[in-house]
Formats: C-alpha cells, sequence, structure tokens
C-alpha cells in the first residue's frame, strides 16, 4: 500500500463520518474533501477541475428544471386526481394503484417533486379511507424511488453512475435498458405494500397530536397597553399575562415596530399592541388585566390585526423554499405568512420551545395557526406545502401542458434512439421552457439543488482520485484474494455481485445515493477488470443498490419528507423496509446475471 492509497482511505473515512454526523453540510463536506485532495497533491488541480466536465450533474440539473416546469403546468395534479377517486376501494388495490401511478410518473421527473405534489392527496386519501397517514406516507416515498430505478433519467443516481462510465471511454446507457431490472423489482414492491403494507405500517399521529383538545381551541386576539396603566415597566408574567392562564404571545408591537427580544424580558410601555394566543379561558383572564385592554373592545381608531378564531393547519418546508436556513425571526413569519408558528417537527421530535432562533429545514413539518383568510394565501406559496390539500397556484399554467409535455416526451425519445446524448436532449428542453414561458428564468434557477450539483461534482473528484492512487484496484484485488478463499470459482463472480450490492446498499442507508455511487463506481469497474469479465452487471447492480434505499429514513431524500409528516419512529423504516430491502437484492441477483451476463 502506497502512502497515496493510505491517504485517499484516510479522507474518505473522515468524509463519511462527516456525513453521518451531520454537522456540516453534506455538499460542503465533499468540497472539503475536493479541496483536501488538490492540497495534498493526490490529483493535479487540472486533473481535478476535469470533473466539472462530466456531465451528469448538468444533466442532473437539466433534469431539475424539466420537473419543476411539469409541475407547475398542472399534469401531476391531473394525475393525482384519479388517485382520490380511489378511496371506495379496499387498502391492498388502493396501495397498488398508488405505487404504480407514483412510480410511472417518477420514472420521468425527479423524485422529490413527486412526493411533494402528491403528499396532500395522499393525505387526503387517508382520511376519505378513514385510516392514519403513516399507512399511505412511507408507500409514496417507496413508490417514488422505486420508480426512479426504471429508466436512465429516473433518479440522479443513474445519471451520475452513467456519466463516469462515459467519461471511461465505455457505452452509455440507453433511456430504458435498466427497465430489465426497474419494472420487475417495482411490481414486486407494489405488491409486497399491498399486501403487508396495512400489517407492517404503523398508526402515527401527526404533529397536532402533541395538542390537547383546550389547545387547538386558541384564538388570535390583540390587546393594548393604556397610557395609565398599572402594567407599565412591567413584563407580561408580572401584568398577569402568564402561559399557566391559557395565554401565548406571539409578538408586540412598539411604535409600528415589532420586538424579538424574549418575550419574559420586555418591559410594557404606553401603547405597546400584544398579538396573543389565547384560550378561551385566556381572554377572560385578558380582560381582567387591568390597563391591558383587547382591541375589539376598544374605540381608538386602530386597525385590528386580527380577533378570529384561529385554525390550526400543518405544513413541510419545501426543499427549494427561500426560507430553507433562516429562522423564524430572519424571515418575519408572522408578517410575512400572517401566521404563528406553534411547533415544528424534525426527524422524530417536536419543538415547541426557543422557535423564534430555530433555522428551519428542507422537511421541516411546521404547525401554524392562523386565520382562514391567510390559510388560503398561503396555499399559493411555494415554501410551504399545506398538508390539508394540494397547493393552489396563482396562475394556472394549464394551457402550457402540452408543451411541457411534448419537451419531456422529446427528451425521453431522443435519448431512447441515440439520436442525442441525454445531456444535449435535457438542456434543450430546458431552454424551450424557458422560451415558451412555461418556466421563468429565476424560477428555473430555483428549482435546481444546488447542493445536490456540488455533493457530486465532489464526490466525483473523490473517485477520479481512488482510480488515479490506485486504491480502487488495490481494494478489488484485496476483496477478490479473500473471495477466492473461500468461494469456488464458478461462483466468484456472482458472489462478488452480491456482496457489492449490498455494500452498496448498507452505504446508501446512511449516505448520500448520489455520493455512494460516485464513490464505488470506481470500484466495481476495478473488480470487472480484476474478474476478466463485463463491467456491466456490477455497474447495473450498483446504480440500482444505490438508489433501492428503504431501510432508514435518512438513506433517500423522499424518506426524510415523509418521515416527520407521518410522525415515524426510525424503527418504523426498518420494519417494513428490511423486507423490501431483500426482495430487491433476490430480484437483483436473479435477473442481474441473466439480462447482463458477465
Amino acid at each position: 500500500m502506497t502512502w497515496e492509497i493510505a491517504l485517499i482511505f484516510v479522507l474518505l473515512a473522515a468524509t463519511l463520518v462527516s456525513f453521518v454526523r451531520e454537522k456540516i453540510s453534506p455538499d460542503l463536506t465533499a468540497l472539503t474533501l475536493f479541496v483536501a485532495i488538490i492540497a495534498t497533491g493526490l490529483l493535479e488541480p487540472n486533473k481535478a477541475f476535469s470533473v466539472f466536465s462530466n456531465p451528469a450533474p448538468l444533466t442532473v440539473g437539466a433534469m431539475f428544471i424539466l420537473s419543476a416546469a411539469l409541475v407547475r403546468c398542472g399534469a401531476i395534479e391531473h394525475l393525482s386526481g384519479f388517485v382520490e377517486k380511489s378511496a371506495r376501494w379496499s387498502y391492498p388495490v388502493v396501495m397498488f394503484l398508488l405505487v404504480m401511478i407514483v412510480a410511472t410518473v417518477s420514472a420521468f421527473i425527479n423524485n422529490t417533486p413527486v412526493v411533494v405534489v402528491f403528499l396532500p392527496v395522499v393525505l387526503g386519501l387517508a382520511r376519505r379511507m378513514n385510516l392514519a397517514p403513516s399507512k399511505l406516507l412511507i408507500p409514496l416515498s417507496y413508490a417514488a424511488v422505486l420508480g426512479g430505478t426504471c429508466t436512465l433519467i429516473g433518479t440522479s443516481t443513474n445519471l451520475v453512475v452513467n456519466g463516469i462510465i462515459i467519461s471511461k471511454g465505455l457505452p452509455a446507457f440507453s433511456m430504458f435498458e435498466l427497465a430489465w431490472l426497474g419494472v420487475p423489482t417495482t411490481i414486486i414492491g407494489a405488491v409486497y405494500l399491498a399486501l403487508c403494507g396495512k400489517r407492517l405500517l404503523p398508526t402515527r399521529e401527526m404533529l397536532t397530536s402533541i395538542l390537547t383538545d383546550e389547545e387547538r381551541r386558541e384564538y388570535i386576539t390583540e390587546a393594548f397597553v393604556q397610557p395609565d396603566s398599572p402594567a407599565l415597566g412591567k413584563t407580561l408574567a408580572e401584568a398577569g399575562l402568564s402561559r399557566s392562564r391559557g395565554i401565548r404571545l406571539i409578538e408586540i408591537v412598539r411604535d409600528g415596530v415589532a420586538l424579538y427580544i424574549e418575550p419574559e424580558k420586555i418591559r410594557l410601555k404606553a401603547g405597546d399592541r400584544i398579538i396573543l394566543a389565547c384560550r378561551p379561558q385566556g381572554i377572560a383572564a385578558t380582560r381582567g388585566v387591568v390597563g391591558i385592554d383587547l382591541i375589539s373592545e376598544l374605540k381608538l381608531g386602530l386597525e385590528q390585526i386580527a380577533a378570529h378564531e384561529g385554525s390550526l393547519v400543518e405544513a413541510v418546508v419545501n426543499p427549494h423554499s427561500t426560507i430553507v436556513g433562516h429562522t423564524v425571526r430572519e424571515i418575519n413569519f408572522r408578517q410575512r405568512f400572517r401566521m404563528v408558528v406553534l411547533a415544528v417537527h424534525r426527524k422524530g421530535r417536536n419543538v415547541r420551545e426557543r422557535l423564534e432562533t430555530l433555522p428551519l429545514e428542507a422537511g421541516d413539518i411546521v404547525l401554524m395557526m392562523g386565520t382562514d383568510q391567510a390559510i388560503d394565501a398561503l396555499r399559493q406559496s411555494e415554501d410551504l406545502v399545506l398538508f390539508d390539500r394540494a397547493r393552489v397556484p396563482a396562475t394556472s399554467q394549464n394551457k402550457k401542458m402540452p408543451i411541457v409535455l411534448g419537451v419531456i416526451a422529446g427528451v425521453v425519445t431522443c435519448a431512447t434512439f441515440n439520436w442525442v446524448p441525454i445531456e444535449v436532449g435535457a438542456l434543450i428542453g430546458c431552454v424551450i421552457v424557458c422560451l415558451t414561458g412555461c418556466l421563468k428564468t429565476n424560477e428555473a434557477y430555483a428549482s435546481i439543488e444546488w447542493n445536490i450539483l456540488f455533493l457530486i461534482y465532489g464526490m466525483l473528484a473523490a473517485g477520479l482520485a481512488l482510480e488515479q492512487t490506485g486504491a480502487a484496484l488495490w481494494l478489488a484485488d484485496h476483496v477478490l484474494t479473500g473471495v477466492q478463499a473461500v468461494v469456488p470459482p464458478e461462483h466468484k463472480a456472482l458472489f462478488v455481485l452480491g456482496a457489492l450490492y449490498l455494500v452498496t446498499t448498507i452505504l446508501t442507508e446512511i449516505l448520500s445515493n448520489n455520493a455512494v455511487a460516485a464513490l464505488m463506481t470506481p470500484i466495481a469497474l476495478g473488480i470487472a477488470a480484476q474478474l476478466g469479465v463485463s463491467h456491466l452487471p456490477f455497474v447495473i447492480a450498483l446504480m440500482f443498490a444505490a438508489s433501492a434505499a428503504f431501510a432508514t429514513p435518512i438513506g433517500y431524500q423522499t424518506n426524510t419528507y415523509v418521515y416527520g409528516v407521518g410522525g415515524y419512529r426510525f424503527t418504523d423504516f426498518l420494519k417494513i423496509g428490511i423486507p423490501l430491502n431483500l426482495l430487491c437484492f433476490t430480484a437483483a441477483m436473479i435477473i442481474v446475471p441473466i439480462i447482463w451476463p458477465f
């Protein structure tokens, strides 16, 4: 082992630890690795920067744009209407149809927007079927993942691996080559979820379950501090307005400016306007405080902000939202959305204290209270997706639907018949949807998940370093030496194929699927070269295993997305996901050697 091989293994180990600990974002971890590889001399700068010529990230970005155009034109909503009408059928039938419909859509556009659009539909379906949403949400995510394995453009993982093999001078995959494995496993997954889903999936409550019946009946109201009030100079608690009396402070407005000091430290002044969320007895308590009067009962000519019964709604933070990474205080949440944040659910835990200083993340579930008018306005927002029913766009884009569908069909057709490379076709499609007004240019840029692209670039450099230092061949040689000692020669290739699949699946369950694909592809190519067999079965198995991650909520972005919405626990994914992982593994070990022989 050379020092270069040892060093790249040390850097990769540190990278994997960073991915798991999540102290810094995965894309920043990947870029740090990229810089470290150059700084330590493992790759010359010009060699390292050659990864930016890889077409895979460019194609992934283009597919994000085309996916956004398809969502905006309303095509998916038309299809989701059929799902809503299936509530009268039995659970197995509904489940099978749901998986197959979502998988079909997900085979051609990015998985995450599919789940985002179908989320309110599935929640409504659960209500009509009198089921807990947790009986349907994990299958929604699994369906999107399975559908992505059926085509070359179904998931970014496939495009990353395809880009790497092209850079090695190997033939690219055709559009539907992966369908030989993806379609059978999708059907197997649909049958499994239809027959076992209701029994294996838990009954979990959503975020509103953390509130008592009394807390669900809060009212948004506003009080005014009189000039002669005895409460002047006192805190709210000292004045008698405390949470123990059924009163929740939302905001204090002083001289037209909202104060963001910690509520318990604010000293009241004459003219302060106090926005409160009160339970019924809290309104009575507020009336009883001398010198602090409800604006609804005053005749001072003040415009009342709100004095209506507050409705509770839940929403998920969109991955493309502009509020990601910002706190409730920084984005001025109440003024921006006219809603009050009561709690946030993130990765299995509920947060109800110090919400103003909590940076919001994609996939966070936000429990809010507001008036009906504010909730209706929020439906047009692209930052938050309400759970009660699908988003209502401000303007209809249905007239653009034929253009978007035609563009995507053209991209698929051109790639299928090898008329133009997939990256060229996808870019042409992006230009067309922007020129025809299906998407504005700023909307197209905003739809790209740039963090994923930079994660891919960083891990492509890591894969290149594995190859250039000889680490990939060194690892492949030692794996084969160990296998040769315990496995008969005639079964060696199949055994190594199974081992590669399992290692890839395990890594994908805890790391980014794109990172795993970029790291494992050079190793898979090295194993095929050492065995003297075709690279296709190993690369195909790798592509599939890097997507088919079902056993943890962190293995795939859509799993993480439904994790909080359904109120799931980590073990819920293990219970239903491990059997599906084993089914996919068995199917792959049977189908791959037949369709892509060694």
